[in-house]
């Protein structure tokens, strides 16, 4: 194989994969649980960009443990789901992006 050929995939293997990080952390996803009362919003990257906790859901709290664990799983609960949205949305960018280099099957 040419020296030169592979210059220049490896080129464009690395503004390919600038342009993914950029387009990923423009890109945002939203995820919530216990009907809307804990939301979370990260971008693609999986960075949180906020947590929202309806005021009614802190409001209802008598103080016991069981309460406050049930908020902390609503939280956890939603923190999850918008990693997962982040994930399909990481692995649909790559397979849209990798899509035309013809790679073997399985590699990505």
């Amino acid at each position: 194989m040419n020296p030169f050929k592979i210059q220049e995939m490896l080129g464009q293997a690395k503004e390919m994969q600038e342009q993914m990080q950029q387009k990923l952390s423009q890109s945002i996803v939203e995820a919530s649980s216990g009907g809307g009362a804990v939301t979370v919003k990260m971008n693609g990257k999986k960075e949180v960009l906020k947590v929202t906790i309806d005021p009614a859901a802190v409001a209802g709290l008598s103080g016991s443990s069981t309460d406050l664990e049930m908020l902390e799983d609503l939280i956890a609960a939603a923190f999850n789901e918008a990693g997962r949205r982040a994930e399909d949305l990481l692995k649909s960018s790559m397979q849209g992006m990798l899509g035309g280099l013809n790679l073997p099957p399985g590699l990505f």
